[in-house]
C-alpha cells in the first residue's frame, strides 16, 4: 500500500499542473476578447451619428434651412449672393455643430438689436449671425434701399428672431404721428438733409423698436449699424448674454466705448473677415499715452478717429423708456443710471472699402462746398471725404484715400501698437469666418429663393405693432398732431421753442477729445 502510494503522487501533481496551465491559458484568452468587447460597447453609439457626419457638406441644421441641401438657381441675382457670401464644406468651427441659434424663453437676460439699413446680404448675414454667437436672440430691421429687394428681404424674413420692417408710406403715417414730433430733444435735428435726416430717421425707428422689444419680452435692447460689432471683451466665454447679465439691476444703461477700423490695403472686399487691427477709444486709454501720441495717431486727419468717438449703448427695457439719438437712450421719467465698460467695446468698420467713398457721396445731394456739407454731415472727416468724392478723379480719390484712411507705415503701426493705442483683434474674423465655411449664409440665400415674398402679409402685422406707438404705456405713447400742414406748422413752433437750449438736446455722433480737451484741461 504504502509503494502504491508513492507511485500514484507523482501522477496527481502532474495533472494539477495541467488543469491550471489550461486556466491560465483560457483566461489569457478570454480576457483580451472580453476587453474588446468592452470597448466596443464603449464606444457604440447606439444609432447616434457620429460627430463627423454631422458636418456632411450635404446637411445643415441653422436656421432658415430645409431638410435638403441648397440648390444653386439660375437667377443671377441669388446665385451672385451665393457666390459672394461663400461657400465651403471644410468647416472651421466645430463647436457651432448642432446649433440652431434659436434661443428659448429660460436663457436670459433676452437681448435684441434694432438697426436701419439700406445694406445687402453680404453685410447683413455676417454682421446678424456673429450677434447671434454672442447671445442676441432678437432682430428689428428696418429696411430700405438694396435691403428692402425682393432676394434681400426673403432672406432675412426666412431667420427665426427676425422682424423686418418695410419703409413704407403706412410706416412714414405712422411715424407722423410720435410724440417726438411734439418734444425738442431731437428738433434741432429736423427737416436736414443727409446725416441730420438719417439721425431723425434712426431715432423714430428706435422708438418703434422699443415696443417691439417689450412685446418680444427682451430684457436689453441695442441699436447698431450693420457696420459695427459688439466685442465683449471682458467675459470668459465672448458672449454678450454673460456681460449684461452681470450688470447691477439698478443700470438702466450700458455704454460701449468705439474702436475704429484701421484697415492695411486699399482692396479690402469683406471688411468683418479682413480687418484685424483697431484704433482704441480714448476712454480705453492713459490720458497721457493719448494725447502724447495724438498727433501720429490722426495721420493729418481732422481728429482722432475718422468718425465718431462717443460709442453706443444697450438700455435696459423698462417704462418710459425712449432713444436720445442714435447713441444713446434716455427716460421720459428719470436720468438713466449708466455704466461705461472698461473692456469691452464696438468696432466700427469705418470707410473700410474704397467704395465707401462715392456711396456716401451718391446718397447726398449736398453741394461740395464747404459751406454747404455741414447742412448734410455732422462730423469734420465725412465733409471732406464728401468733398473729395465729388470733386476728384479717380485717381485722386485713391491717393487720397490711401493717404488718409489706408495705414501702410508699418513702423508707424508697431509703434502704436506697443503704445497701445492700436490693437489687433481677431475674434470677429475667426467667428465670421466660421460661419461662412459652415454655409449658413449661401443656405438662406438659396432658401429664400424657393420661398414666395410675404411682404403684404408682412405690413398687414406690423400695422398693429407700429400703433401701439399710440396705445401702449406711457412710455411710448404719442399725441397726434396730424399730418401735412399741421405737423409741419407744429415742428416750426418746437424749432422755435428748442432754440433756446433750455431743453437738453439728443446726443449726435461726437468726435473724440482734440489737442484743444488737453491744453484746458
Amino acid at each position: 500500500m504504502a509503494g502504491l502510494y508513492s507511485s500514484s503522487r507523482p501522477t496527481s501533481s502532474s495533472s494539477s499542473s495541467q488543469i491550471f496551465t489550461s486556466r491560465l491559458l483560457l483566461l489569457l484568452t478570454v480576457l483580451p476578447l472580453t476587453l474588446a468587447c468592452f470597448a466596443f460597447v464603449l464606444q457604440w453609439r447606439g444609432g447616434l451619428n457620429d460627430p463627423i457626419t454631422r458636418w456632411s457638406p450635404d446637411h445643415y441644421d441653422f436656421p432658415g434651412m430645409g431638410s435638403s441641401p441648397p440648390s444653386h438657381h439660375s437667377h443671377s441675382s441669388s446665385s451672385d449672393c451665393v457666390d459672394l457670401l461663400g461657400r465651403s464644406h471644410s468647416p472651421s468651427f466645430p463647436y457651432y455643430r448642432d446649433w440652431q441659434f434659436d434661443y428659448g424663453s429660460d436663457l436670459r437676460p433676452k437681448i435684441s438689436i434694432t438697426t436701419s439699413t439700406s445694406a445687402g446680404l453680404e453685410q447683413i448675414l455676417p454682421w446678424m449671425f456673429y450677434h447671434k454667437v454672442l447671445g442676441v436672440s432678437n432682430f428689428f430691421l428696418f429696411v430700405e434701399g438694396k435691403a428692402a429687394s425682393p432676394i434681400v428681404s426673403k432672406a432675412l424674413e426666412t431667420i427665426p428672431g427676425v422682424k423686418v420692417i418695410y419703409r413704407t408710406r403706412e410706416l412714414e403715417e405712422q411715424q407722423a404721428k410720435s410724440r417726438i414730433w411734439n418734444e425738442t430733444w431731437l428738433a434741432s435735428f429736423f427737416y436736414k438733409p443727409c446725416n441730420y435726416e438719417l439721425f431723425v430717421k434712426q431715432s423714430l425707428n428706435m422708438e418703434m423698436a422699443i415696443v417691439m422689444a417689450r412685446e418680444s419680452g427682451m430684457d436689453w435692447i441695442i441699436h447698431l449699424d450693420t457696420d459695427e460689432l459688439i466685442y465683449p471683451a471682458g467675459t470668459h466665454e465672448y458672449s454678450l448674454r454673460q456681460l449684461l447679465s452681470d450688470v447691477p439691476g439698478n443700470v438702466d444703461m450700458v455704454i460701449f466705448p468705439n474702436y475704429e477700423s484701421s484697415v492695411e490695403r486699399d482692396d479690402i472686399k469683406e471688411p468683418f473677415s479682413e480687418v484685424s487691427m483697431f484704433k482704441k477709444n480714448y476712454d480705453h486709454l492713459p490720458k497721457d499715452v493719448y494725447f502724447g501720441n495724438y498727433k501720429e495717431a490722426t495721420r493729418g486727419n481732422p481728429n482722432y478717429f475718422l468718425t465718431y468717438g462717443n460709442g453706443k449703448s444697450a438700455a435696459r427695457i423698462q417704462d418710459h423708456l425712449r432713444p436720445n439719438g442714435a447713441h444713446r437712450w434716455h427716460n421720459y421719467m428719470k436720468t438713466p443710471n449708466e455704466i461705461k465698460l472698461e473692456e469691452a467695446a464696438v468696432l466700427h468698420y469705418t470707410y473700410p472699402k474704397f467704395s465707401d467713398l462715392t456711396s456716401r457721396r451718391d446718397r447726398c445731394g449736398c453741394k461740395p462746398t464747404k459751406e454747404d456739407v455741414k447742412r448734410c454731415f455732422m462730423l469734420e472727416f465725412d465733409r471732406a471725404a464728401f468733398i473729395i468724392a465729388s470733386t476728384a478723379t479717380q485717381e485722386e480719390m485713391l491717393q487720397w484715400y490711401r493717404e488718409r484712411i489706408v495705414w501702410t507705415d508699418k513702423a508707424l503701426n508697431l509703434k502704436l501698437m506697443r503704445k497701445g493705442i492700436l490693437t489687433r483683434i481677431y475674434a470677429p474674423m475667426v467667428i465670421i469666418q466660421g460661419l461662412r465655411e459652415s454655409g449658413v449664409f449661401s443656405s438662406i440665400v438659396a432658401k429664400a429663393a424657393q420661398t414666395t415674398l410675404s411682404k403684404d402679409n408682412f405690413l398687414k402685422s406690423i400695422e398693429s405693432s407700429n400703433s401701439s406707438t399710440t396705445t401702449t404705456s406711457n412710455s411710448i405713447s404719442s399725441r397726434k398732431i396730424g399730418i401735412g400742414g399741421e405737423s409741419q406748422a407744429t415742428a416750426r413752433r418746437v424749432l422755435e421753442i428748442g432754440d433756446d437750449g433750455y431743453l437738453p438736446s439728443a446726443i449726435p455722433p461726437l468726435s473724440p477729445p482734440s489737442l484743444d480737451h488737453f491744453q484746458f484741461s
